[in-house]
């Protein structure tokens, strides 16, 4: 009776999307809106090309050339435009998808948060911005970067973008193209975990006195005073669901941003119209919710609560990191959902064993993490910053491993996943708890109604917006 619909990559039967935790009702929009902005881009190519002759300092936009449509590369939240320079790839135009970060129809301006455009202005302009960098950099005052904005009413409405290096196949390949069938060789799995310890380290060398993420203002400047921006909020805010976390917003502690985290969790409880099955899943996941707002301190140093915090690439999979043949490390992409974050948010890649988050096996996975641990110390060892201060001086790879010790890793991973914190609660935190609470069916039950006042009213609430999503979904099936 019912049909196969169409999702970005995918297709689904009705019985599996009636068993998802996610939207599908919102999921069925993307292939749609997906192929009228691909419809839009295509229709103002030449506007492309002008910008990018702009900022390559091309003599005319004819320079470079826009590639065909079927060489066009999508990802989950960004389309690539292939350009050719002079006969050659030498860049890519990469414009993120406004339904996919809520830009447009809940959060307007989350493109402009994701991406800063910024580009060349006349002669004089530059002149001018170049002697007064030099007269502060005289007077002992901070210095902007060189990169200013430029207000340009040709750019028809296509809103921001990157300008990006084009990464060719002389520099290496994704790793994923070859992770299967290379993760079993010692040798290629040192050299990865090496190179990715280095890069985390690098991150990690300059500390921030607060969490949140860079931006460049209008005045070129360099300054922490975003949001720490990660693909989870603005998956969360493409579905409409309101995080009350505002742009500007930094934090001092880790605590305020955790309490943060956990309000995110609980709106997406509240407007998500399938965030529960039934009123069984919905006193488990509000008694979860509880719990772990209650625990949060017992996993989480009070000496570290103040920082100093980290840069860290919060979107390190493996289709974003290039290796060479021998799994060198070349390259890294998708370094726009880098942020600044507690120390105790760094944790060794969690696709060393295959697992989704949620079904992570503690022994599977704990052999490959010694084995990224150890390479960790390593580089951390011999890196020269370490060896100019005290011996006995906080390291991360120590962090690191008292926090899979202590269990903070699985507190921060059901912080990072929207759909897993449920399971990693009952999985792994809770059985960190005397077995009394473990085995008594009354937690739960006693639990949930400290989530929020009227609890038992949001649980009818919840189960009749379930019912009304079923019956959306089995029309959405059936037309």
């Amino acid at each position: 009776m019912t049909t196969t619909r169409l999702l970005l990559g995918e297709e689904v039967t009705y019985e599996d999307a009636k068993t998802r935790e996610t939207n599908i009702l919102h999921h069925l929009t993307y292939p749609d809106r997906f192929q009228r902005f691909l419809a839009f881009i295509f229709r103002h190519k030449s506007v492309i090309q002008q910008r990018v002759a702009l900022h390559l300092n091309l003599r005319s936009p004819s320079q470079c050339q826009i590639v065909d449509s079927e060489e066009w590369m999508e990802g989950a939240f960004n389309l690539c435009v292939p350009v050719i320079v002079n006969g050659s790839k030498c860049a890519l135009m990469r414009f993120p998808f406004p339904y996919r970060i809520g830009d447009g129809t809940f959060c307007s301006g989350n493109r402009d948060e994701k991406f800063t455009s910024t580009e060349q202005r006349p002669v004089h302009a530059r002149l001018f911005r170049l002697l007064k960098c030099r007269f502060l950099s005289w007077l002992g005052l901070p210095v902007p970067s060189d990169l200013v904005p430029h207000h340009n009413g040709n750019w028809k409405g296509m809103g921001p973008y990157l300008l990006i290096e084009y990464i060719d196949e002389t520099r290496g390949q994704r790793l994923s193209d070859t992770w299967e069938t290379g993760r079993v060789n010692p040798r290629l799995r040192k050299h990865l975990f090496r190179g990715i310890a280095q890069t985390m380290l690098r991150m990690a060398r300059v500390p921030f006195p607060r969490i949140g993420s860079l931006i460049i203002d209008d005045d070129g400047f360099l300054r922490l005073a975003n949001r720490p921006l990660t693909s989870e909020l603005q998956d969360l805010e493409s579905e409409g669901i309101p995080l009350d976390i505002p742009r500007n917003r930094t934090y001092d502690t880790v605590g305020a941003y955790i309490d943060d985290l956990l309000h995110c969790h609980d709106s997406r409880l509240r407007h998500q119209p399938n965030s529960v099955f039934e009123l069984g899943d919905a006193v488990s996941q509000m008694a979860a919710h509880t719990t772990l707002r209650t625990v949060r301190a017992d996993f989480f140093r009070r000496d570290l609560n103040e920082g100093p915090f980290t840069m860290q690439l919060t979107d390190m999979n493996r289709h974003n990191i290039i290796v060479d043949r021998d799994w060198n490390l070349t390259c890294h992409i998708d370094l726009e959902w880098t942020a600044i974050l507690p120390q105790e948010f760094m944790q060794p890649p969690l696709w060393l064993t295959n697992q989704a988050v949620d079904t992570l096996d503690v022994d599977t996975y704990n052999k490959p993490r010694e084995e990224f641990m150890q390479a960790m110390e390593e580089e951390e060892k011999n890196s020269l910053e370490l060896q100019r201060v005290d011996k006995d001086a906080l390291q991360l790879s120590s962090i690191m491993n008292a926090s899979w010790d202590r269990g903070t890793f699985w507190y921060v991973l059901a912080m990072q996943s929207a759909t897993g914190l449920h399971p990693i609660f009952y999985d792994r935190i809770q059985p960190l708890s005397p077995r009394l609470h473990r085995e008594n069916d009354q937690f739960c039950l006693i639990t949930f109604a400290y989530w929020a006042r009227q609890s038992h009213n949001f649980m009818d609430e919840k189960v009749n917006q379930k019912e009304e999503y079923d019956r959306k979904l089995l029309e959405a099936f059936q037309t």
